[in-house]
């Protein structure tokens, strides 16, 4: 009989707790690391880890995997590049608790909100439950690639309770409040990490399914202090929020006694393209909130957006009234509005008042570029690979004009892309100064990768590669032993992973080998691996070697093994890290079940 499950042999071993590296093997037995050092024991597995990084593996705190859990197991993107453990339920938005008759309600709301296409929920989603527990429940048997841990959305909690609509037109009452509560109670004793919410006002640019604002979005601050009562009473609990006011998260941090995880700190734009202020700026204050005792942590993007999007999803011209009505319903009703006269004259005159849309990018539409056509006309055009601008002034048009022409020629399948950062803006000594802030700051944590969201605009959950690059690797601006301190044992902390993010032995083993030398990300690709043939944008990296699960080997390279090991962690922990690897045949998101 082997001593252990598996050796990884002679590696680099960055544990995560900023200690220096050292070169050692790593035991596994169990799903645990059982020993650190030179180890002569045999094993059923030994993985030659020489001249490799070996590291704990990374945590993914904003996700929204919630739906796509359920046809991809390993929450890819993410998985793709070291992520063996991520948070759902963010930003206030999911699925429980919901009432039958709501469901179709509730997956509408994501489609806007979070652009998840709607078919692929249609057909991925069991809903075999009602109440968050029940929810739980779901999650326990569906097998999962990576480990869970899940906030409780605070819009379907009010939904249940309130009503959606009714809760935009006024407060709660003294008993809707008192069972809200009770619910979140009980979501908390079933093993929640905590509440989620979102609080951009009237002018949110996240919107529901009809283009009005998320219920927490205008909701009033003391109801929405309230649920961190309950999180007082439990001793236990974090809360995930974006937007609000800085006043408001500190009242919630004093009410609470709990961590507040605040988004964003933003070096240039957020993952929709929006400033958020100054990071330097947000980063004093969080400082000064810790100084005064109010334990507040900020996420921050840390990867530049490089958006690509089509006219039949995109959600973020929200910012703007016109665009917003314009783009509300399905495809036919989006491809008629935006075909009408009077709508372009509205957004032509939008255009010519000076208004700079914050999701298009600094250049607004006219930078906007021209990545793909399918109509075979347009083709002959000369328009790939130039912006709105260039074609603009090459034909003698109006940007817009020339904007909507392309979109409705071409039936709403253009392809376009926006840089929510001019390159220019990226090769300067003050943005290095901000990187350097953000990726030393103790209190903030990189990331926002918006997995499982904005599928067809963006690649972001690949923030970990990025982030190894860029901040480690080739600006030199953070030490790789503070880089995992930052991607694995800060976000643990932060959130609530009660036993990962570090390797130490008897820790589940949670570990990912890679050649830091040879990390690349690879390009953008369009994948058809959705419920439904829906696509989605997927972009993998090279440099990867093993990515371990409780001691399962998940991931050799980019390829999956089949291996769900994962565990769903109820109050920070796992039920059981005993596992055996059940390696399939090669994965295909797209055919799960």
């Amino acid at each position: 009989m082997s001593k252990f499950d598996t050796i990884i042999r002679g590696g680099t071993v960055i544990d995560g707790l900023r200690s220096g590296r050292y070169v050692a093997d790593i035991g596994i037995r169990g799903g645990r690391i059982a020993a650190i050092g030179g180890l002569d024991g045999e094993a059923a597995q030994v993985l030659d880890a020489r001249g490799l990084i070996v590291a704990p593996g990374f945590i993914d705190l904003h996700t929204h995997y919630d739906s796509q859990l359920y046809w991809d197991p390993w929450c890819s993107i993410s998985s793709w590049h070291g992520v063996t453990s991520v948070a759902i339920g963010n930003c206030g938005f999911g699925f429980a608790p919901c009432k039958p008759e709501h469901r179709e309600r509730a997956m509408l709301a994501m489609t806007r909100n979070e652009a998840v296409p709607l078919k692929t929920m249609q057909a991925g989603l069991p809903w075999d439950w009602e109440t968050f527990p029940e929810w739980m429940e779901s999650l326990e048997r569906t097998p999962k690639g990576v480990n869970v841990l899940t906030y409780v959305p605070l819009s379907p909690l009010i939904m249940y309770v309130v009503g959606a609509e009714e809760a935009k037109r006024r407060r709660p009452t003294e008993a809707e409040m008192a069972e809200m509560c009770r619910l979140l109670e009980q979501a908390m004793e079933a093993g929640a990490c905590g509440f989620s919410l979102q609080n951009l006002g009237v002018n949110s640019h996240q919107r529901d399914f009809d283009a009005s604002p998320m219920i927490t979005d205008t909701m009033h601050d003391d109801d929405l202090v309230a649920f961190g009562t309950v999180l007082a009473k439990l001793g236990r609990g974090v809360i995930q929020g974006i937007g609000g006011s800085m006043l408001m998260w500190e009242r919630m941090a004093q009410v609470s006694g709990r961590s507040i995880i605040y988004n964003t700190v933003s070096p240039m734009a957020d993952q929709h393209g929006v400033s958020n202020g100054r990071a330097e700026d947000t980063i004093a204050w969080i400082h000064d909130c810790n100084k005064r005792g109010l334990r507040i942590y900020g996420q921050a993007t840390t990867i530049e957006n490089d958006l690509q999007f089509t006219m039949e999803d995109w959600n973020l011209f929200d910012f703007s009234p016109v665009w917003r009505e314009a783009t509300l319903g399905d495809h036919d009703e989006r491809l008629a509005k935006l075909s009408d006269p009077a709508r372009r004259a509205a957004i032509k005159a939008e255009y010519d008042g000076g208004y700079k849309m914050p999701a298009a990018g600094p250049d607004g539409i006219a930078g906007i570029s021209v990545l793909w056509t399918e109509n075979m006309a347009l083709k002959d055009m000369d328009y790939e690979g130039r912006t709105i601008r260039e074609i603009a002034e090459r034909d003698q048009v109006h940007p817009i004009d020339l904007f909507l022409d392309i979109i409705v020629k071409d039936d709403l399948k253009t392809g376009f892309a926006l840089n929510t950062t001019p390159l220019e803006a990226r090769t300067t000594d003050v943005y290095d100064q901000t990187l350097r802030l953000v990726g030393n700051d103790p209190y903030c944590i990189p990331g926002i990768s918006d997995g499982g969201a904005h599928t067809k605009f963006l690649t972001t959950g690949c923030y970990p590669t990025d982030y190894l690059i860029q901040f480690v690797r080739e600006r030199q601006l953070v030490d790789l032993e503070s880089a995992h301190w930052h991607l694995s044992t800060l976000p643990a902390i932060a959130s609530g992973f009660a036993d990962r993010g570090y390797l130490q032995v008897g820790m589940p083993a949670d570990i990912v080998v890679y050649d830091l030398e040879g990390l690349e990300l690879e390009p953008q690709i369009k994948t058809y691996d959705y419920p439904a043939n829906e696509w989605r944008l997927t972009q993998k990296a090279k440099g990867y070697h093993w990515t371990l699960i409780n001691g399962v080997v998940a991931f050799v390279g980019n390829d999956c093994t089949g291996a769900t090991a994962g565990e769903l962690l109820r109050h920070g922990h796992g039920a059981s890290l005993v596992r055996a690897a059940t390696p399939g045949s090669p994965v295909h998101f797209g055919d799960m079940p």
